[in-house]
């Protein structure tokens, strides 16, 4: 009866797993897809190290603006400074939008974004 129950449990950990991968993440005009629109926007925070260095330039990333608005994975696809990098990634995390479509329904969108760090 345990391996039974076992088996059960791991089967639908598996079942929700891939029902959670099989989202569908769309790109801008795929299939007639809009872009979502930035409604916050979180500034990057410089290191205090970046400043001393006198680091400067653009932090690419993708992320996936998700059906709801809030961004979900962000991947950094050109990298500045380490530091700089992950202040990138923390503040597109914290910012929201208004969700792309698809056939007039929100959707999950992969958008690309420059984040940009300059010394003043």
């Amino acid at each position: 009866m345990r391996k039974i129950l076992t088996a059960a449990v791991l089967m639908a950990g598996l079942v929700v797993s891939a029902a959670a991968q099989s989202k569908q993440v769309y790109k801008v005009g795929q299939d007639g897809v809009t872009a979502p629109v930035l409604i916050k926007e979180v500034k990057p925070q410089y290191t205090d190290d970046a400043k001393a260095r006198g680091v400067q330039g653009s932090v690419w990333v993708t992320a996936i603006v998700k059906a709801d608005g809030g961004v979900g994975d962000v991947k950094v696809t050109k990298s500045l400074d380490p530091g700089l990098d992950e202040q990138a990634v923390i503040a597109t995390r914290q910012w929201r939008f208004r969700p792309g479509t698809k056939d007039e329904k929100p959707v999950d969108v992969e958008v690309e974004i420059e984040l940009t760090f300059t010394l003043k």
